[in-house]
């Protein structure tokens, strides 16, 4: 029912009134008309989909339109068709808002606290709350998430509290990756969130091989694998697309298109239609989506988990958003865009500041809730993260454990090594900040 409502939306969207607009070819509706059907006139090759045809058409990377973006609100939080509005109550709806602001409180806490040396390391979220909040709502809780590294709202509204994000920040004894990983790479067995990695894009084959293993288990779960147009031009990007396809797996692949990778910006990154455009090429269902309004994700995330369940294939959502923030505390976005530009899609198409709106105008949020929640948000991040940078650092022994089953000797050599120079040069090391076996 949904994945038809879409393909309806997509028809409707493609039709004009009197001018002539060119389309994708993957987007253009009874496109085929003009070829015969008959069997004779339909290559037979392995390879090939299609009818023959006698006229020579070039096949553009150009379009006027483009892919059409799905959405269901206005800038100001007002539903287009309230046939589209989700039915979502208002108690969820609002553990969705919630989660959002607090995502944004908690970025501005430890991105500062980066910026006074008490953590090595941090990314924000700003302006893709949506992304994450809405795909997260719309999925199972044992869905399997896949992250890049910007996706840490999937977590918080899967209930990873304040104190595990603090912990895993400052790598202190309650970090359950015992201080090994770098800031913001969480993971959670508990929320089904499989621990960020660094490398780029190594995520995207492993999710289509977990969703490989969920079809064959036949458990009715998704994997949904999310990350970055700039990722998509990783080679590991294109072979989990292959895979999944041609294997047929139920998973989501998110693409949060946020205009830059890093400092690469989207005009130098790629030349067709953004990445959606290359869905169909796969041979995997596509849904292009506004990136900054929850509802619309929910919707298309809800969308593709039905397809991937039911007609256990993959489906590429790409999420057109923003990112307000700078890539990381080891970017200054202002050498590659202008002050402006950030402060357009920060007052003017935030994402937060359009479901704030959406809520106000059903009744289920107020100015009051508003200024008590934040304060509220505040108070319980300062907490957290007191509680955290109060903690010892685990034993540092730990960094040579868990890496393997059992520990091969030539680490274990390395261990005797270290502990003898730590043993020679203690006075050289804080070593009061860490835990002793």
């Amino acid at each position: 029912m949904a994945s038809r409502l879409f393909r309806s939306i997509l028809a409707r969207s493609c039709k004009t009134s009197t001018a002539t607009v060119r389309v994708p070819l993957c987007a253009q509706v009874g496109s085929r008309a003009n070829y015969s059907t008959e069997k004779e006139h339909l290559a037979q090759f392995p390879g090939a989909k299609a009818p023959y045809t006698e006229k020579l058409d070039v096949l553009e990377p150009e379009v006027e339109n483009g892919i059409p973006i799905y959405r269901v609100m206005d800038r100001d939080g007002k539903v287009f068709d309230l046939s589209h509005e989700p039915s979502i109550d208002m108690e969820e709806l609002q553990h969705m808002y919630k989660s959002m602001t607090m995502l944004n409180t908690m970025d501005k806490i430890l991105y500062e606290s980066q910026r006074q040396g008490r953590i090595s390391f941090y990314m924000t979220n700003y302006g893709e709350e949506a992304t994450h909040i809405g795909s997260a709502a719309a999925l199972k809780a044992k869905d399997l998430v896949y992250g890049q590294y910007r996706e840490a709202g999937v977590l918080m509204y899967r209930g990873f509290s304040l104190d595990q994000f603090c912990n895993q920040c400052y790598g202190n004894t309650e970090d359950m990756g015992k201080g090994k990983q770098m800031p913001i790479h969480y993971g959670s067995t508990e929320h089904a969130f499989v621990t960020i990695s660094s490398p780029l894009a190594t995520q995207m084959p492993q999710a289509a091989g977990s969703a490989y293993a969920f079809k064959r288990a036949q458990n009715g779960l998704v994997v949904i694998c999310y990350f970055g147009e700039g990722a998509a031009s990783e080679g590991d990007a294109h072979a989990a697309f292959n895979f999944a396809a041609t294997l047929e797996c139920p998973i989501i692949f998110f693409c949060r298109n946020n205009g830059y990778a890093i400092s690469t910006p989207v005009s130098e990154q790629y030349r067709g239609d953004g990445i959606a455009i290359r869905g169909p090429a796969y041979g995997m269902a596509t849904i292009r989506c506004d990136g900054n309004d929850v509802l619309a994700v929910y919707n298309a995330t809800k969308t593709a988990r039905e397809i991937a369940v039911t007609e256990n294939r993959p489906v590429l959502i790409e999420a057109m958003t923003y990112r307000i923030g700078h890539h990381s505390t080891s970017d200054d976005s202002s050498a590659y865009r202008s002050v402006d530009e950030v402060k357009y899609w920060d007052q003017k198409d935030h994402p937060i500041t359009r479901f704030y709106s959406y809520l106000v105008s059903k009744g289920g949020w107020s100015e009051a809730q508003e200024k008590e929640w934040k304060n509220e948000s505040k108070k319980k991040v300062l907490e957290a993260f007191a509680r955290a940078e109060k903690r010892l650092k685990p034993d540092w022994t730990e960094m040579f454990t868990e890496v393997y089953d059992e520990m091969p000797e030539d680490l274990r050599k390395q261990m005797v090594e270290m502990e003898k120079h730590v043993e020679l040069y203690k006075d050289q090391y804080p070593l009061k900040n860490y835990v002793k076996k």
